[in-house]
């Protein structure tokens, strides 16, 4: 027993000091990523870089220093360079599997930075979500929902599936139908239609807006209304026009029509 004792005595003096070393070289290595991190990024911002590619550098150099640190502390604790290579190299296929769909989505977040089909700022869909981009990060990409929720999309799914890009054309159409009775005069209703459009503050004259005979449904005759607007006067317009077109139509006597109950006396 004492024997065992003094074994693990020995060892204790013989790697506190590594251990000591390993952990201070951690904490300071920590502390100095950090403040590398800051002042790469105050770099950028001073350079005018682009907001979307200073975020993911920054990411991007986050992780690869403590990659680096990491391997310092492992070789301050006695594992050498060398072997942990070999058992970096040994277990890479076994990561490299489990990790195939982080990779991905790394190679995703590279193919946005190369080929920008959107930046901060933007409004997109992309995978079934609709969304202001908040933040590209190198695995994942986060957007801000229009009722203000998170919405976390992996970069790999992004830059393999469909992206509708509102923001970069900076004007919108908003696609509207109204359906009013067939007793209804379709001129009256274009003209009180159009003067809705053209009373809109946030309507745009050019593109014009339009407005025509979409289909003669079984109960109305449904006028297809499309103006065009600012990106970021989207909905407001398209509430707005709603609303204003309900009033028009009821000042000017045009039904909209609607199912009626008949009551049948017996």
């Amino acid at each position: 027993m004492e024997e065992y004792i003094n074994k693990i005595k020995i060892l204790l003096i013989e790697f506190t000091p590594n251990i000591l070393t390993a952990l201070a070289i951690l904490i300071i290595g920590l502390f100095v990523i950090n403040l590398m991190v800051k002042a790469s990024k105050k770099i950028m911002q001073k350079s005018g870089l682009d907001i979307t590619l200073q975020k993911f550098l920054g990411n991007l150099l986050g992780w690869g220093l403590k990659i680096l640190l990491f391997i310092t502390v492992i070789s301050k604790l006695g594992v050498t360079t060398t072997s942990f290579a070999a058992i970096f190299a040994a277990a890479g296929l076994a990561v490299g599997l489990a990790l195939q769909g982080s990779l991905a989505n790394f190679a995703g977040g590279v193919l946005i930075m190369i080929f920008k089909p959107f930046k901060i700022g933007d409004l997109i869909e992309a995978q079934g979500e609709i969304g202001v981009v908040k933040e590209i990060e190198i695995f994942t990409t986060k957007l801000t929902g229009l009722s203000n929720k998170e919405i976390i999309i992996p970069n790999g799914s992004i830059s393999n599936g469909t992206i509708v890009n509102y923001t970069t054309e900076g004007t919108r159409r908003v696609d509207l139908t109204f359906g009013v009775s067939y007793d209804a005069d379709i001129k009256q209703t274009k003209e009180v239609l159009m003067s809705v459009l053209t009373s809109h503050p946030k309507v745009l004259k050019d593109p014009a807006p339009a407005i025509t005979v979409s289909e003669l449904a079984d109960s109305s005759v449904n006028f297809a209304v499309r103006p065009w607007c600012k990106t970021e006067d989207y909905w407001t317009v398209y509430f707005d026009v709603t609303e204003n077109t309900k009033i028009a139509l009821d000042k000017a006597g045009i039904e909209i029509p609607y199912p009626h109950q008949v009551e049948i006396k017996r």
